[in-house]
């Protein structure tokens, strides 16, 4: 029998999966729903983020790393670039989620911003220096502010509609382990 603690963890695993995947199914449909004025959000770097920073445990950074990768792939982005600078964010944030805890929404939503900053212009330094062609750096930045932005709704999402919250100091689970 599985614990109730390992079960909950591979569930909601598998929910941010599923997510990510009816992401990715949304974003290759051959709609336009914007006219090419405002770039859309990467919600799955949103989501990432947003798990990490509540529950680290709930997404495995090979998780993360395969979901951004098979992203590349079907988005047509550089192979593993994007998954990369992503994930390293993450891992930065994973690191001092110990010290996030007590954060006030608003500076965590300011590490979060700028850590997608500074992904971000990693990802145009990269390109740039291989020269590849990327979009204009007004679109790729312009792109990041509506990313950051889309932090709250995502945040309100993760906690009202799966009950995902942000661990409290000594918070202990089921089996009364430390998280």
């Amino acid at each position: 029998m599985v614990d109730p603690v390992t079960s909950e963890r591979w569930l909601f695993r598998a929910v941010f999966a599923g997510l990510a995947a009816l992401i990715i199914f949304l974003r290759l449909l051959p709609f336009q729903i914007h006219g090419g004025g405002v770039p859309s959000p990467d919600v799955i770097e949103v989501l990432a983020f947003v798990w990490v920073l509540r529950r680290p445990d709930y997404v495995p950074p090979l998780l993360i790393a395969a979901i951004l990768l098979v992203a590349d792939l079907l988005f047509l982005r550089p192979i593993g670039l994007w998954a990369g600078l992503v994930v390293l964010g993450l891992e930065f944030l994973r690191g001092r989620e110990h010290l996030s805890r007590d954060l006030p929404f608003l500076l965590e939503w300011g590490l979060v911003g700028l850590t997608m900053a500074a992904v971000t212009a990693a990802h145009v330094v990269v390109l740039g220096v291989f020269m590849v062609p990327q979009p204009p750096l007004a679109f790729s930045f312009l792109q990041l502010a509506v990313t950051i932005l889309a932090y709250p709704p995502v945040v309100a999402l993760t906690r009202y509609a799966f009950g995902i919250r942000k661990m409290a100091p000594g918070q202990v689970d089921a089996l009364g382990h430390r998280l």
